[in-house]
């Protein structure tokens, strides 16, 4: 099953490459079509992992921990 984990890992060298590779292609500098494929490419993996970060998915147990409506005093 093919997730957006594997699209984005599939993504970042064609955004590097074909980014990078048409502006060059289209007249800019080599170093200023790498830095502009290398940063699209880094906002990519900004966006996988901080935007919409891995979670773990664990299933919820059938215990669910019962309040007895006491709590601890709290010190001044």
């Amino acid at each position: 099953m093919t997730t957006y984990y594997d699209f984005v890992l599939g993504l970042i060298p064609l955004v590097l490459f074909g980014f990078g590779g048409g502006l060059r292609l289209a007249g800019l500098r080599f170093e200023i079509a790498v830095a502009v494929g290398g940063l699209l490419a880094m906002g990519l993996i900004g966006h996988a992992l901080f935007v919409n970060a891995p979670v773990d998915s664990t299933q919820s147990s059938s215990t669910e921990s019962v309040s007895t409506g006491t709590s601890a005093p709290m010190a001044d």
